[in-house]
């Protein structure tokens, strides 16, 4: 099992940090403000507002914004701002010895799968895959996914559910969730950050791909052994698909159908993580229930 980070108390200390693309100060303004309605203290790094060129800053500004972040005892969790591409070129050069020893929660989504597949593949921590800082924004802080952002930083445990999809494989499994994006766990294949699937419940979600490159992602997960001893399989939003002038022919959902069809775990398609608002926050690293029925999904933390 996962060593789990304590939870959040009131007063306790949120770091707000960009490790990867650049986002606007006052793109985080609303989050920030909310954090301290809801009882917290907020403490921004050096890279948020920061820009170079894509980035937040050059890899040794990020790497240092992090590390700062990760080392430091005032600190109880690590939200971030956005994610977009960058953490990749900085991971094998953060030092993780004192967050080791002092674990807090690492919240986010998107490129910092990343992280969350670095600290469970080498240290056994539990992370949070969830909405960012610019999910708060337009009065979205009120709706139930940063609301079960809310409970989960206090510890309150998730009791998710959706409807039935045609291509759901039903089943009842019970294991530790993994997964995130799947063009970064894709890019993790080999690395020291990529993730142990076996027993595992595995998510998959993202954003902007072209159909064909998703269909070439998924085939290096199941060529990689990465789908053979699943627990069973959660596919979430595949938002801003894209098709190329000659058309792939089948839609995104058509396309991972093909792929997991022949396999005998539970699969279930459509469930509400993703690069959208119907982002339910997800503890990697941590037991679910996951019970994909005819007409209902329902995912559980044990």
């Amino acid at each position: 099992m996962a060593i789990i980070p304590p939870y959040l108390v009131k007063g306790d200390t949120i770091g707000i940090v960009c490790p990867a693309g650049y986002m606007p100060f006052e793109e985080a303004q609303t989050c920030i403000s909310v954090l301290q309605e809801w009882g917290y203290k907020v403490k921004t790094g050096f890279t948020l507002g920061n820009q170079l060129n894509y980035f937040s800053g050059t890899d040794d500004e990020r790497l240092s914004d992090l590390q700062q972040m990760l080392d430091d005892e005032s600190i109880q969790a690590i939200l971030f701002g956005r994610g977009g591409y960058g953490v990749g070129r900085i991971i094998d050069r953060l030092n993780f010895k004192k967050f080791k020893k002092r674990p807090k929660w690492l919240i986010g989504y998107s490129d910092i799968t990343v992280l969350h597949s670095h600290i469970f593949s080498r240290y056994k921590i539990a992370s949070l895959h969830s909405p960012m800082a610019a999910a708060f924004n337009d009065d979205e802080f009120k709706n139930e996914y940063i609301q079960s952002l809310r409970k989960a930083f206090a510890g309150k445990k998730a009791k998710y559910s959706c409807n039935a999809h045609n291509y759901n494989n039903p089943g009842t499994v019970t294991g530790e969730l993994v997964g995130g994006n799947l063009s970064l766990l894709a890019h993790l294949v080999g690395t020291p950050s990529d993730i142990n699937t076996k027993g595992k419940i595995l998510f998959i979600e993202d954003i902007g791909e072209y159909i064909y490159n998703t269909d070439r992602m998924l085939y290096q997960l199941k060529r990689s052994g990465k789908l053979d001893r699943l627990a069973a399989l959660i596919i979430g939003s595949f938002t801003n698909a894209k098709d190329t002038v000659i058309p792939f022919g089948q839609d995104v959902y058509d396309v991972i159908h093909d792929v997991v069809k022949d396999f005998k775990f539970p699969v279930c398609f459509a469930f509400p993580v993703g690069h959208t608002r119907e982002n339910y926050p997800l503890k990697i690293g941590v037991e679910y229930k996951l019970n994909v029925g005819k007409n209902k999904v329902t995912l559980h933390e044990n």
